[in-house]
Protein backbone atom coordinates (compact mmCIF):
# COMPACT_ATOMS: atom_id res chain seq x y z
CA UNK A 1 0.00 0.00 0.00
CA UNK A 2 1.02 3.42 -0.48
CA UNK A 3 2.18 5.66 2.27
CA UNK A 4 0.29 8.62 3.50
CA UNK A 5 -0.08 11.49 1.15
CA UNK A 6 1.59 14.62 2.27
CA UNK A 7 0.16 17.89 1.18
CA UNK A 8 2.42 20.82 0.73
CA UNK A 9 1.19 24.27 0.22
CA UNK A 10 2.96 26.50 -2.26
CA UNK A 11 2.30 30.18 -2.25
CA UNK A 12 3.09 31.78 -5.58
CA UNK A 13 5.50 34.64 -5.47
CA UNK A 14 3.54 37.85 -5.70
CA UNK A 15 5.31 41.11 -6.48
CA UNK A 16 3.86 44.29 -5.18
CA UNK A 17 4.56 47.77 -6.42
CA UNK A 18 7.14 48.31 -3.72
CA UNK A 19 9.36 45.53 -4.95
CA UNK A 20 9.41 46.53 -8.66
CA UNK A 21 12.72 47.51 -10.07
CA UNK A 22 13.47 51.23 -10.46
CA UNK A 23 14.09 50.66 -14.16
CA UNK A 24 10.50 49.51 -14.66
CA UNK A 25 9.18 52.57 -12.84
CA UNK A 26 11.37 54.79 -15.04
CA UNK A 27 9.75 53.44 -18.19
CA UNK A 28 6.39 54.58 -16.84
CA UNK A 29 7.56 57.97 -15.60
CA UNK A 30 9.47 59.05 -18.72
CA UNK A 31 6.39 59.29 -21.00
CA UNK A 32 4.49 61.10 -18.26
CA UNK A 33 7.33 63.61 -17.86
CA UNK A 34 7.45 64.18 -21.64
CA UNK A 35 3.73 64.90 -21.80
CA UNK A 36 3.95 67.35 -18.89
CA UNK A 37 6.96 69.08 -20.47
CA UNK A 38 5.10 69.42 -23.78
CA UNK A 39 2.19 71.16 -22.02
CA UNK A 40 4.54 73.39 -20.05
CA UNK A 41 6.50 74.50 -23.13
CA UNK A 42 3.59 74.87 -25.55
CA UNK A 43 2.67 78.49 -26.33
CA UNK A 44 0.01 79.96 -24.11
CA UNK A 45 -3.17 81.21 -25.74
CA UNK A 46 -3.01 84.90 -26.52
CA UNK A 47 -5.76 86.93 -24.89
CA UNK A 48 -5.49 89.76 -27.43
CA UNK A 49 -5.40 87.67 -30.60
CA UNK A 50 -2.16 89.30 -31.84
CA UNK A 51 1.43 88.31 -31.44
CA UNK A 52 3.24 90.02 -29.82
CA UNK A 53 0.47 91.32 -27.57
CA UNK A 54 -0.01 95.09 -27.24
CA UNK A 55 2.47 96.50 -24.79
CA UNK A 56 2.25 100.26 -24.90
CA UNK A 57 5.22 102.48 -25.69
CA UNK A 58 8.70 101.99 -27.07
CA UNK A 59 11.86 104.03 -26.36
CA UNK A 60 11.74 107.69 -27.33
CA UNK A 61 8.03 108.00 -26.48
CA UNK A 62 7.12 106.03 -29.61
CA UNK A 63 4.05 103.83 -29.84
CA UNK A 64 3.42 101.22 -32.51
CA UNK A 65 0.78 98.58 -33.07
CA UNK A 66 0.35 96.65 -36.28
CA UNK A 67 2.49 94.52 -38.57
CA UNK A 68 5.50 96.56 -39.71
CA UNK A 69 4.38 99.70 -37.88
CA UNK A 70 7.44 101.90 -37.11
CA UNK A 71 9.68 98.91 -37.86
CA UNK A 72 12.50 101.00 -39.42
CA UNK A 73 12.73 103.58 -36.64
CA UNK A 74 16.27 104.39 -35.46
CA UNK A 75 16.24 107.78 -33.71
CA UNK A 76 12.84 109.44 -34.25
CA UNK A 77 10.88 110.38 -31.15
CA UNK A 78 7.23 110.89 -30.21
CA UNK A 79 5.74 108.93 -33.13
CA UNK A 80 2.50 106.98 -33.03
CA UNK A 81 1.79 104.33 -35.65
CA UNK A 82 -1.30 102.16 -35.63
CA UNK A 83 -2.06 99.83 -38.51
CA UNK A 84 -0.42 97.56 -41.07
CA UNK A 85 2.80 99.26 -42.31
CA UNK A 86 1.94 102.59 -40.66
CA UNK A 87 5.12 104.75 -40.65
CA UNK A 88 6.97 101.73 -42.05
CA UNK A 89 10.01 103.57 -43.52
CA UNK A 90 10.31 106.26 -40.85
CA UNK A 91 13.83 106.20 -39.39
CA UNK A 92 14.49 109.69 -37.99
CA UNK A 93 11.17 111.53 -38.35
CA UNK A 94 9.59 112.78 -35.12
CA UNK A 95 6.17 113.83 -33.82
CA UNK A 96 4.22 111.95 -36.50
CA UNK A 97 0.88 110.21 -36.11
CA UNK A 98 -0.24 107.52 -38.54
CA UNK A 99 -3.52 105.71 -37.94
CA UNK A 100 -4.56 103.25 -40.63
CA UNK A 101 -2.99 100.67 -42.89
CA UNK A 102 -0.35 102.16 -45.20
CA UNK A 103 -0.57 105.60 -43.54
CA UNK A 104 2.69 107.60 -43.91
CA UNK A 105 4.48 104.51 -45.26
CA UNK A 106 7.46 106.34 -46.83
CA UNK A 107 7.62 109.22 -44.35
CA UNK A 108 10.94 110.39 -42.92
CA UNK A 109 9.89 113.91 -41.89
CA UNK A 110 8.41 115.61 -38.83
CA UNK A 111 5.00 116.76 -37.60
CA UNK A 112 2.69 114.90 -39.99
CA UNK A 113 -0.72 113.46 -39.15
CA UNK A 114 -2.33 110.79 -41.32
CA UNK A 115 -5.64 109.20 -40.44
CA UNK A 116 -7.10 106.67 -42.85
CA UNK A 117 -5.87 103.89 -45.09
CA UNK A 118 -3.14 105.25 -47.38
CA UNK A 119 -3.27 108.80 -46.01
CA UNK A 120 0.02 110.62 -46.83
CA UNK A 121 1.23 107.29 -48.28
CA UNK A 122 4.04 108.72 -50.46
CA UNK A 123 5.18 111.50 -48.12
CA UNK A 124 8.97 111.42 -47.77
CA UNK A 125 10.26 114.78 -46.53
CA UNK A 126 7.14 116.96 -46.42
CA UNK A 127 6.48 118.40 -42.96
CA UNK A 128 3.46 119.71 -41.08
CA UNK A 129 0.89 117.94 -43.28
CA UNK A 130 -2.50 116.61 -42.20
CA UNK A 131 -4.38 114.00 -44.20
CA UNK A 132 -7.70 112.74 -42.85
CA UNK A 133 -9.51 110.14 -44.94
CA UNK A 134 -8.61 107.19 -47.10
CA UNK A 135 -5.83 108.17 -49.53
CA UNK A 136 -5.88 111.84 -48.48
CA UNK A 137 -2.64 113.48 -49.72
CA UNK A 138 -1.71 110.04 -51.10
CA UNK A 139 0.94 111.27 -53.60
CA UNK A 140 2.40 114.10 -51.51
CA UNK A 141 6.18 113.64 -51.33
CA UNK A 142 7.80 116.94 -50.31
CA UNK A 143 4.88 119.37 -49.96
CA UNK A 144 4.59 121.17 -46.62
CA UNK A 145 1.75 122.61 -44.54
CA UNK A 146 -1.05 120.89 -46.49
CA UNK A 147 -4.42 119.88 -45.03
CA UNK A 148 -6.68 117.37 -46.75
CA UNK A 149 -9.94 116.13 -45.27
CA UNK A 150 -12.01 113.48 -47.02
CA UNK A 151 -11.44 110.39 -49.07
CA UNK A 152 -8.80 111.06 -51.77
CA UNK A 153 -8.64 114.80 -50.96
CA UNK A 154 -5.52 116.40 -52.50
CA UNK A 155 -4.51 112.95 -53.71
CA UNK A 156 -2.64 114.37 -56.74
CA UNK A 157 -0.61 116.90 -54.80
CA UNK A 158 3.10 115.93 -54.84
CA UNK A 159 5.15 119.03 -54.03
CA UNK A 160 2.60 121.82 -53.48
CA UNK A 161 2.65 123.79 -50.23
CA UNK A 162 0.01 125.49 -48.05
CA UNK A 163 -3.01 123.80 -49.65
CA UNK A 164 -6.34 123.01 -48.00
CA UNK A 165 -8.94 120.65 -49.48
CA UNK A 166 -12.17 119.18 -48.17
CA UNK A 167 -14.33 116.62 -49.85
Amino acid sequence: MNGPIQLTSTIPSVRNSFSRSPLRRGFLLIPLALVLAWFALSPAPNAFGVNPPPDGGYPGYNTAEGYGALSSLTSGIENTATGFYALLSNTTGSANTANGSYALVYNNADNNTATGRGALFSNTTGTDNTGNGANALYNNTTGIDNTATGSAALTRNTTGNYNTASG
